[in-house]
């Protein structure tokens, strides 16, 4: 079943580590063969990656732009997904799970997609966190008054 990409002006795509940018208009791709295509808005920064499901996150997408580094890659990033099993709850066991099946399958793209809830209950997670340090902050230094 082809697939059927619709890209906005300026956007960018990797099809097998090839990096393409539209042009100026809407265009429409069809790709009728299997590919590794992933969209630009899909991809981390080297910047962001500063969580566990982030680096996780960057390895697939590593080997999904530069498929010869897959058999090198592929078994860290299974340690690494085995390892965000024991971290996070059941609510997002499955996601870890699929992430690792895709990886295995040589679909890096649908581990990339089963990993991206995962990276926002991190976020989420984090931000609580840090919220909740401020607030201890605050109070201890209305204390200290």
């Amino acid at each position: 079943m082809p697939l059927r990409l619709t890209l906005k002006p300026e956007e960018r795509i990797i099809i097998n580590g090839c990096i393409i940018r539209n042009a100026a208009r809407r265009q429409t791709l069809t790709i009728e063969n299997h590919a590794d295509v992933v969209r630009g808005h899909d991809l981390l920064k080297e910047q962001e990656v500063t969580t566990p499901v982030t680096r996780v996150y960057f390895l697939i997408q590593t080997v999904l732009v530069a498929a010869e580094l897959r058999d090198d890659f592929n078994p860290r990033i299974q340690k690494s997904l085995a390892e965000l099993m024991t971290v996070f709850g059941a609510d997002y066991t499955d996601n870890i799970l699929n992430a690792a099946n895709f990886v295995s399958m040589g679909d890096h793209y649908k581990a990339l997609r089963a990993l991206s809830d995962l990276i926002k209950h991190e976020r989420n997670l984090l931000n609580l966190i840090h919220h909740k340090n401020a607030s201890q902050l605050a109070t201890a230094k209305e204390d200290t008054k």
